[in-house]
């Protein structure tokens, strides 16, 4: 994912809904057409997020693929590509008027929100078996389509993953190796870390709430914790979901291994800027920021990938939450059939494959390797990573109030370290009850 956005969507029956995008780019930009008649021959209006460089890029990236889809089913498919801050609107108002696409992409943790407005076709086995199957896909990827227990409204098309890229001559020089453990890690860092010339073992986005709770998740996933219970309530003033809080919070205020700058930090591309111009030797990011490393000025071959660590005495393993991009067809689509196809040829190997370069996605179909990268190591390690070692994030509709809740009381957290203060366990527990009070009331 490029960078995440709250949504806010409202239905015709009041149901607002928040949801964070996995995604960037810039503005709105229309190529839009009336969905057609049905099944081949047909037109489809398609809404694709922005994934690329610009919405032009995008443009260009999809039309040669959007023609091969007609040369092959004679269904035309109207392309729309829309930034990711529009996307809002034009969502909250296609769910509310019913006047939207035939099929449009979202980011993977709307699913049980969007899925709540009744507004989107169910991957039923008769729908699923016409996209080619459940079992083409990565098992982790497609428990994001939709609420457990229920058939999802969903299905993955492009996937992300975090990875713990560290810089292999700074290593090299310390005499290290790649750290394994969270105990390694912030030994590693410490070690490099030299606040004389401001450099830091690790850069944070430590002022973005998305950020700053994508952690959360993930040090509490390696707590064996969770913030909500199976009955979707919000539990989030747990040991569990505390001591990982104070673990990541500990990377700045205790191991002093961040410079307090970061908490200013309100998106990815800044920690990757510094890791780029070797002022940090360890970034935690997805798989796209490949393309950034590489364009502020670092090569290739001068950083390395593992799996974010987990502590030795960890529950489970889990390096990353499944990011990435879902489709999703409207119910009231009057080419549903057609729309179907257009899925499957979507998440065909052959397509995924042409987009996944472009895109810097990772496959969410099994069996396939990534092309995002020409490093085999690293593509390889995404992979992994994104198959085996990840966790779809809480698959409730209160999943929004929870990445701002907790993500921002994180942010504030940092920002009292940043200007010297000190975050104790039982402040950061009792920061969790009032976001966890604020979630239950609201639901």
């Amino acid at each position: 994912m490029k960078i995440r956005t709250v949504l806010a969507l409202t239905t015709a029956t009041a149901l607002t809904l928040g949801l964070s995008a996995c995604g960037g780019g810039g503005g709105g930009d229309t190529t839009s057409a009336s969905p057609g008649a049905a099944a081949g021959g047909s037109t489809l209006t398609y809404w694709a997020s922005n994934q690329g460089t610009s919405l032009d890029d995008d443009k260009k990236q999809l039309t040669p693929v959007l023609d091969a889809f007609q040369k092959q089913t004679g269904i035309k498919v109207n392309l729309e590509v829309i930034g990711w801050n529009d996307l809002q609107t034009r969502i909250q108002t296609a769910v509310t008027s019913g006047q939207g696409p035939d099929v449009v992409n979202i980011g993977n943790t709307w699913a049980a929100s969007l899925q709540a407005t009744g507004a989107f076709l169910p991957f039923d086995a008769k729908a699923m078996e016409a996209i080619g199957g459940k079992d083409k896909f990565v098992e982790t990827a497609l428990k994001t389509g939709g609420k457990e227990g229920e058939d999802p409204t969903s299905v993955p098309l492009y996937g992300l993953a975090y990875g713990l890229y560290y810089n292999k001559a700074m290593f090299k020089a310390a005499g290290l190796t790649p750290p394994t453990t969270w105990e390694e890690m912030v030994a590693d860092a410490k070690k490099l870390t030299n606040p004389s010339t401001n450099v830091y073992g690790m850069s944070l986005a430590a002022g973005s709430y998305t950020e700053n709770n994508h952690f959360a998740f993930i040090n509490s996933q390696q707590n064996g914790g969770n913030f909500f219970d199976a009955s979707g309530q919000p539990t989030f003033d747990t040991d569990a979901n505390v001591q990982g809080i104070v673990r990541y919070l500990d990377l700045m205020q205790t191991h002093k291994v961040v410079n307090p700058s970061n908490a200013q930090y309100d998106n990815g591309t800044k920690s990757v800027a510094d890791f780029s111009a070797k002022k940090a030797a360890m970034i935690i990011n997805q798989n796209n920021a490949d393309a950034s490393i590489i364009a502020n000025g670092m090569k290739a071959d001068e950083y390395g990938v593992v799996p974010f660590p987990a502590p030795a005495d960890a529950k489970n393993n889990t390096a990353s939450h499944v990011a990435g991009i879902n489709l999703s067809v409207f119910k009231n689509t009057k080419n549903q059939d057609a729309a179907l196809k257009f899925v499957k040829f979507m998440t065909d190997a052959s397509t995924q494959k042409t987009l996944g370069k472009p895109f810097s996605s990772l496959p969410v179909l099994k069996g396939e390797t990534p092309v995002f990268t020409e490093n085999a190591e690293e593509a390889k390690t995404f992979q992994e990573i994104y198959n085996t070692r990840s966790a779809p994030l809480p698959l409730v509709p209160a999943e929004d109030q929870f990445e701002s809740t907790v993500g921002k009381a994180m942010n504030a957290m940092f920002a009292k370290i940043a200007s010297g203060g000190t975050v104790s366990a039982a402040d950061v527990k009792a920061a969790m009850k009032d976001a966890q009070d604020q979630v239950a009331a609201s639901s």
